[in-house]
């Protein structure tokens, strides 16, 4: 009876062990993952944060040179990220003119955290600081975003948007870390931006030697170092992208790890020793029988690897990423059918899932001007062992250019092994094209801003300018002729030009901004500027409104104005019409307006195409286009309908459904 139950406590000591082993290994993985896990998310969030900030930084409000309109938006935007702490805006030279945490116009001092502001100077691309110290005005410790406002190839000022490390933490929280294990972030200078223990007290200050050392070996790896309290752990990290070298840290105690272990040893001696007089065949059968375990688990783990890999695989094609290497010493590129895709290179006769060819005959696929690029981000990958990230274009077969980014990391060189970067390839030409079409917009609107000085500047000039003329000379007469008899026709006359005068500075107001738009509301307005335009141009206009009886939003109606004012002046340059139909009607929450003409038409699907009176101007109508502009801003819409000879109609529809109309 006892010689029965002494082995089977071996048996079980002998489990606990393993089992206590196997607890181990799945800490360490569960912990590596949450690593991974904790990073993607963090490198997510400060991604979109840098998205935010660099949109702002290209808003029109900063070509002023009032910074009130900006002011104002920057508190908007802030208003929709409550982790924000202050927006600021400083010169070159680091001055601050805007915080939001002060009125404008107030003098605010230098900027703090001058290393992260340095380095946007230096390279004039967006940054993400570390904890900076406590700020004058904020008195608090805050992680800055900075991104560079460039106009015209030179650097005017250096935006910053500043925020609280606390959605770092929570991000922590969110993943279920255990409470006895500690997790942190921090910055390149090896400080504190969140911990999940003592985060108020630790935030900004140094990190334990351990950690900081392991940061300045590698940017990713293991390590075995006491915290702060004295405890020591057994920690993952990994530095995150795009955030000026942050990373995250996530450590169990040693003592969590390896106390099942040391207990499950000492009942296994215990249990050995007992079981040692017994007969030798127990203990071969038993030996048997744990390699036959040992056996199933390493089946079960290569099982499970490879099961990772074909699910890596399959992630990888879902994101339409192309897998490829590139043997530098071998001179040999390979990469996956998607990889030769992107590169517009001829696959071969057999379906191989990877194909490969000379180095040479990669760089030719590459533009010119990137080879040396993508030469030099390699050579820098396999010499410090960094992340290589650049974006190229790839000639096409046709002759047309293709951006992809290409990202990749060198594989462990040592031992004598050949240098292998490996990578992934992704498409991004339509996020270049929409950037091509954001600069390309934003160029566009400063023209027609320019545009519009230019013309009142020559109305000015040409009509009140004229005017005053007439008038001085008449003021000469009257003075030579202030006894003759003609005194009274010459007063009259000049109270003429007076009057002459009045209406052309009124009506050059009026183009600026009518107070009709504000006083009266859009329907005042475009009655009152359709009745003095066919006046003043000989063109019969009929304006009617249907189901517009309440005020529209300031917004909606001065884009109904400006659209209605571009159409007409389009109609008065190229229609050469006798009559021109202006409808404004409401159906439940939408404003649709109706304009149009008996000109001489055009042919809107043919490019270029304006009819005969236009066939020599390059492109589009401007007026047209400016007003499609100035529709997106409301969510608007115009379809043009128009045929040679048979005049041109405009449908414009403007949704009412996220506006609360006034009575």
């Amino acid at each position: 009876m006892i010689a029965a139950i002494i082995p089977l406590l071996l048996f079980g000591s002998w489990v606990a062990y393993i089992t206590a082993t196997q607890q181990r290994e799945q800490a360490r993985r569960r912990a590596f993952e949450t690593v991974n896990q904790v990073a993607e998310r963090i490198a997510a969030e400060m991604d979109a944060q840098l998205q935010v900030v660099e949109t702002l930084a290209a808003s029109a409000s900063l070509d002023t040179p009032s910074l009130q309109g900006f002011y104002t938006e920057a508190q908007r935007v802030k208003a929709t990220h409550p982790l924000w702490e202050t927006v600021e805006l400083a010169d070159p030279s680091g001055t601050q003119l805007v915080n939001l945490l002060r009125p404008l116009g107030v003098r605010l001092g230098p900027t703090a955290d001058r290393e992260s502001f340095d380095e946007v100077l230096r390279t004039r691309q967006s940054a993400v600081g570390g904890v900076g110290p406590v700020g004058p005005i904020s008195g608090k410790r805050l992680v800055a975003i900075r991104a560079p406002v460039i106009r015209q190839g030179q650097l005017i000022y250096i935006m910053t948007i500043s925020f609280i490390p606390n959605a770092i933490s929570e991000i922590f929280k969110s993943a279920g870390v255990p409470n006895e294990w500690v997790g942190a972030v921090v910055d390149a200078r090896g400080n504190f931006i969140a911990r999940t223990l003592a985060q108020d007290t630790e935030l900004g200050r140094p990190a334990s030697p351990g950690l900081r050392e392991a940061i300045q070996r590698a940017p990713a790896g293991f390590y075995v170092a006491p915290t702060l309290e004295g405890v020591e752990v057994e920690t993952f990290y990994r530095t995150l992208p795009k955030t000026g070298d942050w990373s995250v840290h996530l450590g169990v105690p040693s003592e969590v790890l390896n106390t099942p272990v040391s207990r499950s040893v000492y009942i296994l001696a215990s249990g050995g020793f007992a079981s040692f007089l017994l007969a030798l065949v127990l203990a071969s059968l038993m030996a048997r029988d744990i390699a036959q375990r040992r056996q199933t688990e390493v089946e079960r783990t290569e099982l499970a690897l490879a099961l990772s890999e074909e699910r890596g695989a399959v992630a990888v094609e879902a994101a339409e990423l192309g897998t490829w290497r590139w043997e530098l010493g071998r001179g040999k590129y390979f990469g996956s059918e998607r990889c030769w895709a992107l590169l517009d290179l001829p696959r071969g006769p057999d379906s191989n899932p990877e194909e490969s060819v000379p180095t040479e005959r990669f760089l030719e696929t590459i533009h010119e001007d990137d080879r040396p690029t993508i030469q030099t981000a390699a050579q820098r990958c396999l010499r410090d062992g960094s992340t290589l990230n650049t974006e190229i274009r790839v000639e096409r077969r046709d002759g047309s250019l293709h951006w992809i980014k290409v990202t990749g990391r060198a594989l462990n060189a040592s031992g004598g092994h050949q240098p292998v970067i490996h990578g992934v390839v992704a498409d991004i030409e339509p996020e270049k094209r929409a950037q091509a079409e954001r600069l390309d917009l934003l160029r566009r609107l400063a023209e027609a801003q320019e545009n519009e000085q230019r013309r009142i500047a020559r109305e000015l000039h040409d009509q009140v300018g004229q005017t005053v003329t007439g008038l001085s000379l008449g003021l000469k007469a009257l003075e030579q002729n202030v006894e003759a008899t003609s005194i009274l026709e010459q007063v009259r006359w000049l109270q003429s030009l007076t009057a002459d005068i009045g209406r052309d500075i009124h009506r050059a107001a009026a183009d600026l901004r009518p107070t009709a738009l504000d006083d009266l509301g859009l329907r005042e307005s475009l009655i009152a500027f359709t009745s003095d335009w066919g006046e003043r141009f000989g063109i019969k206009v009929d304006t009617h409104f249907v189901g517009v009886d309440e005020q529209l939003p300031p917004e909606v109606g001065t884009v109904v104005y400006r659209v209605v004012q571009e159409a007409f002046t389009n109609i008065l340059k190229h229609a050469n019409a006798n009559n021109v139909s202006v409808v404004v009607e409401r159906r439940g929450q939408k404003l649709r307006i109706i304009i149009e003409d008996d000109g001489v038409g055009f042919n809107p699907d043919e490019p270029g195409g304006m009819s005969a009176v236009e066939s020599r101007i390059d492109g589009p109508p401007l007026g047209l286009s400016g007003a499609k502009e100035r529709l997106t801003l409301v969510n608007g819409t115009l379809e043009i309908e128009s045929a040679p000879g048979e005049g041109t109609t405009l449908f414009i529809q403007i949704p009412l459904s996220h506006y609360e109309l006034r009575p």
